[in-house]
């Protein structure tokens, strides 16, 4: 038997509350720079992170296919420049990247059904972490040669997108303590 429309609306409206504030936050977390080195650092990641691991999955992809629409049609949602030449141009394997996150984190969220903890989270932190940087980095190298991707594409960021693992490890694992 299957539900009445009126009791399937407040779930809905709840999905697609957090969907488009997903999209808030890492439309956000994209002009939030801060001060690092060896370059600035944007929190874009850390965003993608959060949202794979604490969104249902189906939420999670739509929140980031949502992002990913907004900014090839021109919007000001990702870090530089936005419109289509960004999806396609040298960044765009990152952006990319950020789908597969989404994926890998969403779905060993919906095998532990709900929030993974300890070193499962970890690992699928550091290992969505490194699909956003395996897609970019195979894109970049289609404009600039694999050696100089790997020198401007992933070197400079690897002290950053650690931060943000760390940071985004921190604060789930708070938040699945406090839930019980």
């Amino acid at each position: 038997m299957s539900k009445p429309v009126s009791a399937a609306r407040p779930k809905y409206a709840l999905s697609l509350a957090r969907c488009g504030g997903a999209v808030l936050f890492l439309a956000l977390s994209a002009h939030l720079r801060v001060p690092f080195w060896p370059v600035p650092m944007t929190m874009q990641t850390f965003a993608v992170l959060m949202i794979g691991a604490s969104l249902p999955l189906a939420e999670s992809l739509s929140a980031l296919f949502a992002y990913l629409a907004l900014g090839g049609l021109g919007l000001p949602v990702f870090a530089g420049a936005g419109g289509i030449a960004a999806l396609l141009g040298p960044t765009g394997g990152y952006l990319a990247g950020f789908v597969l996150a989404g994926l890998l984190l969403g779905l060993l969220r919906a095998r532990a059904g709900g929030l993974p903890r300890g070193f499962a989270l970890f690992a699928g932190l550091v290992a969505a972490d490194a699909l956003i940087f395996a897609a970019g980095l195979l894109w970049l190298a289609r404009f600039v040669g694999s050696a100089q991707a790997v020198r401007l594409g992933l070197l400079p960021f690897l002290l950053a997108d650690a931060t943000k693992v760390g940071l985004a490890f921190a604060l789930l694992s708070l938040a699945a303590r406090r839930r019980g």
